[in-house]
C-alpha cells in the first residue's frame, strides 16, 4: 500500500520541514510513502473565496487516481485516538487498497469537487493548526500508527 499525502504550499518553516523528513524517512520502514506539495495560488482581490476553492480543488484532482482511496483532513471529519487510526490504517492495508491519498486543503477549505470525491473526512483536532503544523501533526500521527500496528515501543498507554 502507497500513502500518499498532498498538500497546497510548501512548508517554509525550516524545523518542520527538518522534522517532518524525519518521520517521512521513519514511514519508509512500514510503507510507501510519499509527499506532494501541490504550488499554491496568490489569492487576489479579484478572486472569490469559492472560486479559489475551485481552482485549488482543481489542482488537486490531477494528483488522484480514480482507484485511490481519498481521505480529506478537515475540520468537520471524524475525530480517531491514536489506536482507533492505526486500527484505520490497518484496515487500509487488509483492504489491498493500491493507494491512499490524504489531503490538506487551502487555507477556505476544499471544493465541491473534492468532497463529492472523497470516500471520508477526518479530524485531527477540534482545534485549529497552521497548514505546516497539520503536516506534522499527520505524518507523526501516522507513524505513530505504524509502530502501534507492529507493537513497537514509540507509543504508550
Amino acid at each position: 500500500m502507497k500513502i500518499v499525502l498532498l498538500t497546497l504550499g510548501k512548508t517554509s518553516q525550516k524545523n518542520i520541514k527538518e522534522e517532518i523528513l524525519l518521520f517521512s524517512k521513519r514511514l519508509s520502514h512500514y510503507t510507501d510513502f510519499e509527499l506532494h506539495e501541490i504550488p499554491s495560488l496568490k489569492r487576489s482581490t479579484k478572486i472569490s473565496k469559492s472560486e479559489l476553492k475551485k481552482s485549488e480543488g482543481q489542482m488537486i484532482m490531477k494528483y488522484i487516481n480514480s482507484s485511490d482511496y481519498v481521505v480529506l483532513l478537515d475540520e468537520n471529519g471524524k475525530s480517531y485516538s491514536s489506536i482507533a487510526f492505526s486500527n484505520k490504517i490497518e484496515k487500509f492495508r487488509l483492504n489491498s487498497f493500491k493507494r491512499v491519498v490524504f489531503v490538506v486543503g487551502g487555507a477556505f477549505g476544499f471544493s465541491d469537487e473534492l468532497y463529492s470525491h472523497c470516500n471520508e473526512k477526518v479530524s485531527l483536532s477540534n482545534m485549529t493548526f497552521s497548514h505546516q503544523m497539520v503536516r506534522l501533526f499527520f505524518v507523526e500521527q501516522l507513524y505513530r500508527a505504524f509502530t502501534i500496528i507492529n507493537n513497537e515501543k514509540y507509543h504508550h498507554q
